[in-house]
């Protein structure tokens, strides 16, 4: 029998034991970290976690997209269990084991209409984006890259360097990789972006010729869930072939099953030459991956390799991971369905709720101040916080859009409750802010 639980709320967070242990982690750690609330977590289960108080929150969020398969579920931890118990490393860059081989198996068998494929396994997300940057180059012989405005890619230097949704991941780390460009992301205004840089870039800026790729997120992430038309995605392919560049999907998040499809190039139909896969992978194991046709993952022995890449626990972990969420994909295009339609259902009565968009359980609600339809960032700052002390975890994303990104084993129910306490926070929170629709005059 299933049981229904619901957020618990004991004492308010943060609560004695986690302001506690807040202070020893302020005192230690680099200021860098963002800690976007005092969440100081004690266990998961499922889609739920509980706090070091002994309160219960709904996790939709997943540690940004990475619990997958919701916290702690049984077949990945049996896995990585039966793996710890074998061998904890021997380096997949020098030496073979069975895991390795197989999971590489599994992801060249995902996007067949890409061809054959060859697959090289990695420690995160960043570091597949790396990869990427030097595979691209290294096949084509060209030195430049084009990505978009409102990129995320990661925090090491080509990462960085293609990254355009916040200043503040590129402030003082100059001078960045040299070669990138950033064009607009393809939205409903700049849909044929194909056309804006055969018309103006490659007139003007970089001769096609020398451009080795075209790195794109097939749905901008922490840009801000942003859903581009297919037509776009469809002209960049068409343009990269008529000029021999390679296109690079980062499916680091939109990837494993997270649109309904395995990868959001299958969703879409458009067929990268390369795509990055990570964060749900492992569900939540530190591991990634770069998938290319095999024509292109041309490079030479030994001039690439990784010592983490591919650990024995984190390729059992990604195993059992894909065993779970391949026959969930029809779910998670249904209750990603059933999440937007009810979070449509709130738009009247909350008008500060300007969108709602995104494919399966990769769900974008963007906030506007109604008078001005400017961007209500100080409202959804305020949502963050608000819902942290009622028992629901989320995250923003873009200048004022929350993103749910939640385990992909979630249900009616828990969509249920996560948006019954989404609707007292905004019911809260728009009279804070003075953004409750007029009362009609009696």
């Amino acid at each position: 029998m299933t049981i229904l639980l619901e957020p618990l709320i004991q004492t308010p967070p943060p609560g004695p034991n986690a302001r506690a242990l807040v202070e020893r982690d302020r005192k230690v750690t680099s200021p860098s970290y963002i800690k976007e609330y005092p969440l100081v977590v004690e266990r998961g289960e499922g889609p739920w976690i509980y706090d070091v108080d002994g309160n219960r929150f709904l996790d939709f969020m997943a540690g940004i997209a990475t619990a997958s398969t919701g916290h702690a579920h049984p077949k990945v931890v049996f896995a990585i269990h039966e793996a710890a118990d074998k061998f904890l490393h021997i380096c997949g860059t020098d030496f073979y084991y069975e895991s390795f081989a197989a999971l590489c198996e599994r992801l060249a068998g995902y996007v067949p209409a890409m061809g054959p494929k060859k697959v090289f396994l990695t420690n995160s997300g960043t570091e597949a984006i790396e990869g990427a940057l030097k595979l691209v180059r290294a096949h084509t012989r060209r030195p430049y890259v084009i990505a978009f405005k409102g990129a995320f890619h990661g925090r090491t230097y080509g990462a960085i360097s293609l990254n355009s949704s916040k200043v503040g991941h590129r402030a003082f780390f100059g001078p960045l990789l040299p070669g990138v460009m950033h064009v607009p992301y393809p939205t409903a205004n700049t849909s044929d972006v194909a056309a804006i840089l055969e018309a103006d870039w490659f007139k003007s800026h970089v001769d096609p010729r020398e451009v080795a790729a075209i790195f794109i997120e097939p749905i901008l992430g922490e840009g801000g869930y942003v859903v581009p038309p297919v037509s776009a995605l469809e002209g960049l392919r068409e343009l990269c072939d008529v000029h021999g560049i390679l296109l690079v999907f980062d499916e680091i998040q939109t990837g494993v099953g997270r649109t309904g499809s395995m990868f959001a190039a299958e969703h879409f139909g458009v067929m990268p030459d390369v795509f990055c896969a990570a964060k749900g992978l492992g569900s939540g194991m530190p591991i990634g991956a770069i998938v290319a046709r095999e024509k292109v993952m041309t490079w030479p022995r030994g001039s690439h390799g990784s010592t983490f890449g591919g650990n024995p626990v984190c390729c059992a972990a990604a195993l059992a991971t894909l065993d779970v969420i391949e026959p969930l994909l029809p779910e998670v295009l249904e209750t990603g369905e059933y999440m937007r339609s009810k979070l449509r259902v709130l738009q009247p009565s909350h008008p500060v709720l300007a969108d709602v968009r995104g494919v399966g359980l990769m769900i974008g609600a963007e906030f506007r101040i109604p008078k001005t339809r400017e961007p209500a960032t100080e409202y959804v700052a305020a949502l963050e916080q608000l819902a942290f002390q009622k028992g629901l975890l989320l995250l923003s994303c873009g200048v004022s859009t929350i993103r749910f990104a939640p385990p992909l084993i979630i249900g009616h129910h828990e969509v249920d409750v996560g948006l019954r306490v989404l609707e007292e926070c905004l019911i809260e929170l728009d009279g804070r802010f003075d953004v409750a629709p007029a009362r009609a005059a009696r």
